[in-house]
């Protein structure tokens, strides 16, 4: 089997469609979390997935830039770094929350519920040292990079605008969480759509088929004098 450029931009675009429909999968029927209940079978499973999603999406939005590179310009490189780091530290901040505290949550439930609380906009009572730092540093990546990636996929014009402004919408949509934490679940699903829609726009099109080439004038005059 050769690995093609059309192969990898179509496996790029499978696994955001994946990595959509995984965000927005685990958001329904949410637990909420605590050092009792992130000890569960069904935290750790949706922290696990969270996991997946993050390297899911990470490879599907390097698929998307690396499809438009030529017209996406420096805007775009700095959305996709910015993006791409939200996503790298996501995946770091959900491993932490499917392996780590599950594991210290008994020992240490005041500091479990602190990091727990601090990542879902509650009040934190103690000191949760540099997970503070990393827990804010996937927010800011997530949704500066989110949005200025969706702004310069939009105007490329490469994928579908309508999805672009949805990423935008939904990524700055995650800073209405510590406004309404009460339906902070439901804020994920523009974002899940996004990167559904994306990863179709670019698998889609790669079905399409190439254009003929244009044939040069003079060459097409030495070819139908030779033809004589």
């Amino acid at each position: 089997m050769t690995i093609t450029p059309t192969i990898l931009f179509r496996a790029a675009g499978g696994a955001a469609v994946l990595a959509g429909l995984i965000f927005i999968g685990v958001q329904f029927n949410h637990p909420y979390l605590d050092a009792t209940s992130i000890t569960t079978t069904d935290a750790i499973t949706r922290s696990s997935l969270k996991m997946l999603m993050a390297a899911l999406a990470l490879a599907g939005i390097t698929g998307m830039y690396l499809h438009q590179v030529t017209k996406i310009g420096v805007l775009g490189l700095l959305g996709y770094v910015l993006f791409a780091a939200g996503y790298l530290s996501m995946l770091g901040t959900e491993y932490v929350a499917a392996l780590v505290l599950p594991s210290i949550a008994h020992g240490a439930s005041a500091y479990t519920n602190d990091v727990i609380s601090f990542a879902n906009n509650r009040p934190v009572t103690g000191d949760i040292g540099l997970m503070k730092s990393a827990i804010l540093f996937t927010g800011f990546t997530y949704v500066v990079g989110g949005v200025t990636f969706a702004i310069a996929m939009f105007r490329a014009n490469v994928l579908a605008r309508w999805a672009s402004v949805l990423l935008a919408v939904g990524t700055f949509a995650a800073v209405a969480v510590g406004i309404l934490p009460r339906y902070e679940r439901l804020f994920a699903i523009p974002t899940g759509l996004a990167l559904v829609a994306l990863g179709y726009s670019l698998w889609r099109t790669q079905s399409a088929p190439a254009p003929a080439p244009l044939l040069n004038p003079v060459s097409s005059q030495l070819d139908a004098a030779g033809a004589r």
